[in-house]
């Protein structure tokens, strides 16, 4: 993976902040998706210019949304967007990616190898295949799939009283609002927008928290969180 000179753009100043001292690794990935990224189609080549603050900072700001040493799965995870990015950015995780394309897996492996990512865990398959087999407090995604499809397969890996964060566009409360009743059934309770990185990202990146719940038997919805597996 190695490319002679920079081809990736240089870090913005919302990149040095949301990343600290941990910004030379994050210039890294950039490398990383500037280059045999975009030979493995992960991302487009018109993408370049825009890496740092439409895709690596506009991940990388939802950390603030995950508690000191939270256990993470990134279903979809392709370019490793979200998870990857915020591996980097908070060493204190444990990440694991899920993605069902085996030269996705195969490049966020050498991928998380060469950045020196020994927190973060490259799971080849579909999230439903998972269920049953794991369970995390959060579960991250990015323009994965609509958000009730997302949240169907995100469920079985969270406890009651688990997470679905999803990172969507500025149209997040539209698409809330059409899938409302039908998260509902599904158990999912607490829906709501949530923006973060405002000052660092321009327009700040919108997410849709969703908590997991359980369906009784009447039809009525329990939130009663239990103990983290």
């Amino acid at each position: 993976m190695k490319h002679e000179g920079s081809i990736a753009p240089p870090p913005s100043r919302s990149a040095s902040e949301v990343f600290g001292d941990r910004l030379p690794i994050a210039i890294a990935y950039a490398e990383l998706l500037a280059t045999t990224g975009i030979e493995h189609g992960l991302i487009g080549p018109r993408e370049t210019p825009k890496l740092w603050d439409r895709h690596i900072v506009n991940c990388a700001v939802m950390e603030s949304l995950l508690p000191h040493r939270s256990k993470v799965i990134d279903i979809g995870s392709g370019a490793g967007l979200p998870g990857l990015v915020l591996a980097i950015a908070r060493p204190d995780l444990q990440v694991t990616l899920i993605e069902p394309l085996q030269r996705r897996t195969n490049w966020l492996e050498v991928a998380v190898k060469e950045l020196g990512l020994s927190h973060v865990r490259v799971w080849r398959g579909r999230a439903e295949e998972f269920a049953g087999r794991v369970q995390v407090p959060y579960v991250t995604a990015r323009a994965v799939a609509r958000l009730d499809k997302l949240y169907g397969w995100a469920a079985p890996l969270l406890p009651e009283g688990g997470k679905l964060i999803a990172l969507k566009g500025q149209s997040a409360g539209e698409e809330l609002v059409e899938c409302s009743a039908r998260l509902t059934r599904m158990g999912g309770l607490n829906a709501n927008v949530i923006s973060v990185g405002g000052g660092l990202v321009d327009p700040p990146s919108r997410i849709i928290e969703v908590t997991r719940g359980v369906v009784q038997s009447k039809g009525k919805k329990s939130g009663r969180p239990r103990r983290d597996h």
